[in-house]
Formats: C-alpha cells, structure tokens, sequence
C-alpha cells in the first residue's frame, strides 16, 4: 500500500529490469531499474516504512534500493563472488529477503546464508540512506553433505524462515540447516547450529513453519538416491528432536517436466491442511497432522506456481496459463471449482492477494492484475 491509499505492485522481471506499477491500472509509478541479467528472484519491501526495495539479480548482485527520489537508485549492493571465501554453483538471487529490525536475511545461490546490518536512517534533506554491513556468513553446505552427493548443487534458491530466534533454509543438495542467531540480531558475531536435516535432494521451496514450531520441508526427485527415496518429497519436521526430527513423509514420484518428480512449489498451511503443488501437475490436500492425502486434483503441469489458500479459498496457476480457485471450506473433501481465468501462458510465480484484488506474472511477460467486476 503506498500513500493516500495507492497499491503499487513491485516486481522483477526476465527483463532484467525491477517494475514498479499502480496495482489498479498496471501503469508505471516509477521508472523501471534496469540490472545487468535476469531478475528473477523474489523481492522484498521494507515492512518497518522505510522507502526501500531489496532485491536480486542474476548478474550477481544483491541491492538494497531507495524509493524516495524521482528514480529508484541503488543505495548499496552485495556481490555474490565476491562476498564469501568459497562461492559454490551460482550468483543468482532467488528468495526474497527477509527484514527483522536492521537486519536483513538472505541466502544466495552462490551456497551462502548472509546476515546484513542495514544501518536504516535518513539524511538531512529526510531522503532515506543505509550503511549495511555483512555480519555473518554461514556456508549452505557441510562437509558431509559435499561427500553425500556427486555433485556441488548446493545452492540456497528459497526465502528464509525464522521463528524463536532461528532461522531456517535448505539448499539444492537438500540440506535443511536451523541457525540460532539470537546473539546476531542482538549486535554479537556468534550463531550455532541447533538443526540439520538432509532430505536426498533438490529443495527450493521455502521452509514453512506453523504455529507450534513444527517444519514442513518439499524436495524435488531428480537424483533418485537411497535418501530421497527413504524420506519422501514432502516431510514435516520437529525441530525440536533434532536427532529425530521425522513426524511424517510422503511420497511425491509422478515424473513431470523434465522427467523429474516431487516438488518445486512451497507448501501452503491452512487450518488442518497441507497443500503441495507438484512438478507433475497435481494439487494434493493432506492432513498435516498425519501426512494422510485427503485429495488431488491434477491440472496442466509443471505446477511450479505455490498454493494460495485464503478466505476458504485456494488460488492456483497451472503451465497451461490457468489460474483457478477452489473452494476448500469443506477440507477433506476434494474442492469444487469456482472459478478459473485463462491468461494464455504458464503461470510459475506465486498470486499475491491484497484487499479485493490478485496480481500474477506468466512466462508469457504479462503481469496481470485480476478483480472481481462486480466491485
């Protein structure tokens, strides 16, 4: 929400360039930010009010973005071959950041976790300005998990989670890591690792985490080991017995695009339910007490588009250009559609809902803003 009460929808884009756009008309509010490659990862607004954009690009750099002048100009970038000793697989950006107070948390796909000091303030002409400052690195990999696998895939392509002073992301070797940084975040340089977990696999979605602390981790079926066949490709996790952290696990084989399995998308939460979409095509709706499937309903594949639930409603885009919206006010039960909107290319972003309305990006370069015509 900007000011007098304008919505602007803030993306990045294949482009290569960051868009700024009135979330009523789809117009420019901003010139764009062009960057030197693909940017593709998600991104983030300051929730604190502060007039800034943290954002990524494939051309290496991570950059914290000021709003508050004519143009958006980049305050401050972070290079993602530069800023560790061992940079391993990549220099994209994918997730988006994650603000808590000063701090701004990120894992990059270069197989790092960073922890930046933003030092937010404002000059005296009231423009907004930083002064970050990198404060901890902690290697997305281990040693043991490096001689598990036969390649150096291991990068952080997923935003972070962080509960209870912990912070949580996986890697594309399909190692989920809990970081205590609670001295971090108080102004120290120790953290410890309270969690690790290895899944056999490839896992970029996001780590979700629900009321009671419990994880729910989804991997994808591409290197087919012992691992990922023993634990499934949807797992939930307690963190809280590390050393058997194992709840439930289920399996996710049907072979989709690319000729892989499992998972791409985030789980999605909703009172009993967990929702996964898959590389397959399927949406499926399991018990997240027990790990029971209760339905699936399989779409255009890859569904790489995570599930939206909100208001008894689930929201998702399938590869046939499709977005659909079923009612789940009755969970155990297989969804009745209520509607579904055509948009005329594969959907892989994630719909955002804000107020009375849903925007979405396709593969075919439209960014389309969707709203019921009766309001």
């Amino acid at each position: 929400m900007g000011e007098h009460g304008r919505i602007e929808v803030r993306i990045n884009a294949y482009d290569g360039a960051y868009h700024f756009l009135n979330g009523r008309t789809g117009e420019p509010l901003r010139p764009k930010l062009p960057t030197g490659d693909l940017a593709k990862g998600s991104a983030t607004s300051d929730p604190d009010g502060f007039p800034l954009y943290y954002a990524g690009s494939r051309d290496n750099r991570l950059r914290v973005i000021a709003l508050d002048r004519p143009e958006p100009i980049v305050l401050w970038e972070l290079n993602a071959e530069t800023s560790v000793p061992n940079p391993l697989w990549n220099d994209d950006w994918d997730g988006a950041p994650l603000v808590l107070g000063d701090y701004l948390l990120e894992g990059g796909e270069n197989s790092w976790f960073y922890v930046i000091r933003l030092h937010r303030d404002y000059d005296r002409r009231g423009l907004v300005r930083v002064d970050p400052k990198v404060v901890l690195t902690v290697p997305g990999f281990d040693d043991a998990l490096l001689d598990a696998l036969t390649d150096t895939n291991v990068s952080i392509e997923n935003s972070v989670a962080f509960r209870d002073g912990v912070v949580y992301f996986a890697n594309s070797g399909g190692l989920v890591q809990g970081w205590d940084i609670r001295g971090v975040l108080r102004g120290g340089s120790k953290a410890e690792r309270v969690f690790r977990f290895w899944t056999g696999d490839d896992t970029d979605a996001s780590v979700v985490i629900d009321e009671d602390g419990s994880l729910y981790v989804a991997s994808e079926l591409e290197r087919n080991n012992a691992r990922s066949r023993e634990v499934g490709q949807l797992m939930k996790l307690d963190p809280r017995r590390p050393n058997d952290p194992l709840v439930w696990s289920f399996p996710i084989t049907e072979r989709g695009s690319g000729g892989a399995g499992g998972a791409w998308a985030t789980p999605a939460l909703y009172g009993r339910m967990v929702y996964i979409a898959t590389n397959y095509g399927d949406v499926i709706g399991l018990d997240r007490r027990t790990g029971t499937e209760r339905w699936r309903i399989h779409l255009a594949g890859p569904t790489w588009s995570s599930p939206v639930p909100i208001d008894d409603v689930l929201l998702q885009g399938d590869c046939g250009g499709t977005l659909h919206a079923f009612d789940i006010s009755k969970p155990f039960r297989a969804p009745p559609e209520l509607w579904s909107l055509s948009l005329g290319s594969c959907i892989e972003s994630t719909p955002s809902v804000f107020d009375d309305m849903i925007w979405v990006g396709t593969r075919g370069g439209g960014i389309y803003g969707i709203g019921d015509r009766k309001s």
